[in-house]
């Protein structure tokens, strides 16, 4: 018998080791840490969030729901899809999640079978690649261009026998790219031609700063459910700033999806909590707070990020999201390096994106034999835009400050 269990032998998230140093300096120095290696931003709920939320408590409205969460909720939530999204879809096919996280996590394991794989981006949020293993995917990473996207030619040739689904991510975490209708119709079409699924996270539909966001599932709108493959998720973290309220939502396409979805959530989690999904209820009457939230974020990345660009760490502003990769490899040919020196001397806190690029070797029990990074990643890191306008400035300048430094004391030469 195996002394460690599969869960045991997969790598834990780089972030939380990012997470871990940050606080450890401040706790060391006594002073505070710059936070742009993580995703909190610095905006709050509406105070009508909270507030419905207390009264949900307060009023006793605390009992189990169904799993897939209370029918006021879904039936609002179907309303928003299509007014917003472009979807048509049924309440009966959405699922409220304790976070789309859980949500992403639940989906994967309705969909996995033994010796399946998916396709995942090769820099991808670090979360996707453990919920893949956890759900018993074998991982198989398609490639990226020198934008971050992308492309349907470079998706079929990453395709098996044995692909199960895709994981597509717009606007992506943690590059900030953006597919536009064209480039997921392209997709779709070979997902349809290799009768495959599609798992789309669309946690950062509201922060698109160049063009439009495009729903994925919106492509299928005209066809019948029995065809469409898609399933989306969604977040309440972002849009309207309930990290911590751990709120998201599920979207199957048809009845057999969600059939399966319901026996997970069932199992995993009973139902999720009543009185958060009152405060989802009210947040959803919000639409104003999430424009005005996504305003703030574009203002961040239009004042703070173009002086990364010009110093070459950045080929491009992040089309959306949250996040930039910035790439140091004209400074120092080793990212950790440079982000532990960072952190140090200037108390700034990055996030080394080799943890986003690691390719796994598993068995054929899905037990995780090694996890290297991508030796392409090594010199990239991520930088939270999210944050604290006047935090996100002091610690660009500092970042800016200490590439200099690296620059000077290498003579040019990483």
């Amino acid at each position: 018998m195996n002394a460690v269990s599969r869960a045991g032998t997969i790598p834990s998230s780089c972030l939380h080791e990012v997470f871990n140093a940050a606080e450890l300096r401040e706790r060391a120095t006594g002073r505070p840490v710059i936070k742009l290696h993580v995703g909190e931003p610095y905006f709050k709920p509406p105070q009508e969030v909270a507030e419905a939320a207390a009264e949900a408590v307060r009023g006793g409205r605390t009992a189990y729901t169904s799993a897939e969460g209370m029918p006021a909720l879904r039936e609002a939530l179907a309303v928003k899809l299509e007014m917003e999204n472009g979807h048509h879809t049924s309440p009966d096919h959405i699922f409220v999640t304790p976070g789309s996280c859980q949500g992403l996590a639940a989906l994967m394991q309705s969909m996995a079978e033994p010796g399946d794989e998916l396709l995942l981006p090769e820099l991808h949020w670090p979360i996707h690649l453990q919920q893949c293993l956890l759900a018993g995917f074998r991982p198989v990473f398609y490639p990226l261009g020198a934008d971050y996207r992308p492309t349907a030619e470079g998706i079929r040739a990453a395709l098996t026998p044995r692909t199960r689904a895709i994981l597509i991510n717009s606007p992506a975490n943690p590059t900030g790219a953006v597919l536009d209708a064209d480039a997921l119709a392209a997709i779709l079409a070979v997902a349809r031609e290799r009768d495959v699924q599609i798992i789309s996270d669309e946690a950062y539909e509201h922060f698109v700063y160049d063009g439009e966001h495009t729903s994925f599932a919106s492509l299928e709108r005209g066809l019948p459910e029995s065809e469409r493959r898609i399933s989306s998720t969604f977040s309440f973290s972002k849009s309207l700033a309930m990290t911590g309220y751990r709120l998201g939502y599920v979207v199957t396409p048809n009845r057999r999806a969600a059939d399966a979805m319901r026996v997970v959530q069932e199992a995993s989690l009973v139902s999720p909590s009543t009185p958060v999904q009152y405060a989802g209820l009210t947040a959803l009457k919000s639409r104003d707070s999430a424009v005005r939230n996504a305003a703030l974020v574009r203002a961040n990345r239009d004042r703070a990020l173009p002086a990364l660009r010009d110093a070459g760490l950045l080929a491009e502003l992040p089309q959306g999201g949250w996040y930039a990769v910035l790439d140091v490899a004209g400074v120092c040919d080793d990212a950790e390096e440079f982000v532990q020196g960072l952190l140090e001397r200037y108390d700034v806190g990055l996030a080394p994106a080799a943890g986003f690029a690691l390719r796994p070797v598993v068995s054929e029990s899905v037990r995780t034999l090694s996890a290297e990074p991508a030796p392409e990643a090594r010199t990239l890191v991520r930088l939270a835009f999210c944050g604290d306008p006047q935090e996100l400035d002091t610690g660009v300048e500092r970042l800016l400050a200490h590439t200099a430094q690296w620059r000077a004391a290498s003579g040019g030469h990483p």
